[in-house]
């Protein structure tokens, strides 16, 4: 299960909602549990594209991710995926534990907000930067600066971790690692966390969350930080002792694909943790089934026959020529099919929604860009308008193709100004952020490189109406 991801598209749950009588049902007892804390109802936005919440804060866009990663789970288990456990990162085990059954759904949602207060009773300058090198360099290079402060706290995949830490040493962390030739990329996250910086919030959250009855659950649920499985461990604690601890999803997923776990299942919006866990472990199967085109469809496929997704190696980055248009939704009513632990020698599923993974072991010399994996939770913009960005647009545009051509090793004509660098072309992020800083020296927009709407989501158009419109604003 997800973290701190960005915020869930509208609309992103209607299907599941019409479908799934245990969605609605999760989905009613988070709005009755955000109404008695005084929130908007969480399902309104999810479920009707249009609408929007009368309060935004971390505290609804916690709730929302959790909608969405139960919603996701009762999906699977409706069409016959059964878990051989479920992980979350951060506070994305509590989204495990409510769906393993070890504690209920309301008291899951109570958890996340008193979890969110704490934190912005005792909010702090601190940042979280990711970086593209493996958990011991990026130790070293916080042990450089020698605060108690400033800590590895995600070691993800084999070249990709995170470093938390006051704002100021994380900046000195930024430009040390620029100057080794390491990708780094801050994070956009509303509470920076696992840094011994959170104790204070810790102790707070201990004494003033809710607490009440909990039990083992349905399915094992394994936790990253404690490094082995929740038993009667009471779900306050383990919230709470998060937020101090490092996160070590690298060796949870590789103990887990070494005990038979080979496919993947995320419960999240985009594929953010399955990104890590491609990189991490060669042959594995990956499935985020709200990325794709008709949800419903690949999870059935996954439950009927596991081996219709095949291994997933490391995929060449398909060309704009290639694109496929995506089959209309299905429209069958809901149904329940096999287990996949009973179907003839099938491989064993892991449903997942997290952050950090790894399985080979790190090379000797710190990663070039262009081979680093860094996903990055940040909110995804809307998409843009038709251009109207004024005379320079065109002119700016066939730079930009040449320009991103040249690195990416494409020809101009083919890239579009409307495909998406990652969802489409297949560019990670720390390439993006690579691009965009050449972009930012080509054009002589400083502030552009640290634009992180341009990344994720982005688009040649998206970036050159930045650049039009930030020259204007220089020369106006």
């Amino acid at each position: 299960m997800p973290g701190t991801v960005a915020a869930p598209r509208g609309g992103v749950l209607r299907d599941l909602h019409n479908r799934y009588e245990t969605v609605r049902d999760a989905l009613s007892r988070i709005d009755k549990a955000a109404r008695g804390l005084g929130l908007p109802d969480i399902s309104t936005r999810l479920i009707e594209a249009d609408a929007d919440s009368e309060r935004r804060g971390p505290e609804v866009q916690y709730l929302e991710i959790f909608a969405v990663s139960l919603a996701t789970h009762h999906m699977l288990v409706a069409e016959g995926v059964e878990p051989v456990a479920i992980v979350g990162q951060s506070i994305g085990e509590l989204w495990a534990l409510a769906a393993a059954g070890h504690l209920p759904v309301e008291d899951a949602a109570r958890l996340a907000v008193a979890r969110s207060q704490a934190l912005t009773r005792h909010s702090w300058k601190g940042k979280m930067l990711a970086v593209g090198v493996d958990g011991r360099r990026a130790e070293s290079l916080a042990g450089l600066i020698d605060h108690p402060h400033l800590v590895l706290a995600c070691e993800n995949a084999p070249r990709q971790s995170v470093i938390s830490g006051p704002e100021e040493l994380i900046r000195h962390v930024e430009r040390v690692a620029d100057a080794l030739g390491w990708p780094s990329l801050p994070l956009d996250v509303p509470h920076p966390t696992h840094t011994p910086a959170m104790a204070r919030a810790a102790r707070d959250l201990r004494e003033s969350a809710p607490r009440g009855p909990y039990g083992s659950g349905q399915w094992r649920v394994v936790s990253p930080w404690l490094g082995r499985d929740v038993g009667d461990d009471d779900p306050v604690d383990l919230v709470a002792g998060a937020l101090t601890a490092r996160v070590r999803m690298l060796h949870t997923v590789r103990d887990l694909h070494a005990a038979g776990a080979d496919a993947f299942v995320e419960c999240g919006e985009w594929p953010v943790v399955t990104k890590f866990v491609e990189a991490s472990i060669p042959g594995v199967r990956c499935v985020v089934p709200l990325s794709e085109s008709d949800p419903v469809a690949a999870v059935r496929a996954l439950a009927d026959d596991p081996q219709t997704f095949g291994p997933i190696r490391p995929r060449p980055q398909p060309r704009p020529s290639d694109r496929v248009l995506p089959s209309p939704r299905s429209s069958e009513p809901e149904r329940t099919g096999p287990p996949v632990a009973v179907v003839e020698a099938p491989p064993r599923v892991t449903v997942s929604v997290t952050a950090p993974v790894a399985y080979p072991e790190p090379a000797a010399a710190p990663a070039p860009v262009a081979q680093a994996v860094v996903t990055v939770p940040t909110a995804l913009p809307e998409p843009a308008a038709p251009s109207s960005a004024g005379p320079d647009y065109e002119t700016v545009l066939a730079e930009l193709r040449t320009l991103y051509g040249d690195f990416l090793g494409y020809p101009p004509d083919l890239l579009g100004e409307d495909d998406g660098l990652e969802s489409e072309l297949g560019v990670e992020s720390l390439k993006q952020v690579t691009l965009l800083g050449r972009v930012s020296d080509r054009y002589d927009l400083p502030d552009l490189r640290s634009d992180s709407s341009l990344l994720t989501a982005g688009t040649l158009r998206r970036i050159a109406e930045s650049v039009v419109q930030r020259r204007a604003e220089a020369s106006g």
